[in-house]
């Protein structure tokens, strides 16, 4: 499982910066070096959405709505892949999750169970 962490409140406007690492078996070099890694999120009453992805060449692709504001990255060496969130509005807020993902039939889908999520509160 993959774990989310560096949620919290922000006002509109700012920025965070949320962490992605494995935990348990998932901790192999390979569960990030050979997947393409998304970020969800899924604010309440509404279904969960990719945000952004990340492959592991490092190709990355973003949501119409985080386009110029949002930014993923990987980091091998710490086996972690990130999401920098700046210019945060109300309508970001929402518990972001990562997982490993696979493209298919034009669709990201999520290949593994989901972990932790991290609750991103963004205050008008």
């Amino acid at each position: 499982q993959l774990q989310a962490s560096g949620g919290g409140l922000v006002q509109a406007g700012g920025s965070l910066r949320l962490s992605c690492a494995a935990s348990g078996s998932a901790a192999s070099g390979s569960t990030f070096s050979r997947n393409a890694i998304g970020w969800y999120r899924q604010a309440p009453g509404k279904e969960r959405e990719v945000v952004a992805t990340i492959t592991s060449g490092g190709t990355t692709n973003y949501a119409d709505s985080v386009k110029g504001r949002f930014t993923i990255s990987r980091e091998s060496a710490k086996k972690t892949v990130y999401l920098q969130m700046n210019s945060l509005k109300p309508e970001d807020m929402a518990v972001y999750y990562c997982n490993t993902v696979r493209w298919y039939h034009d669709l990201w889908l999520h290949t593994s169970s989901w972990g932790q999520g991290t609750l991103v509160t963004v205050s008008s």
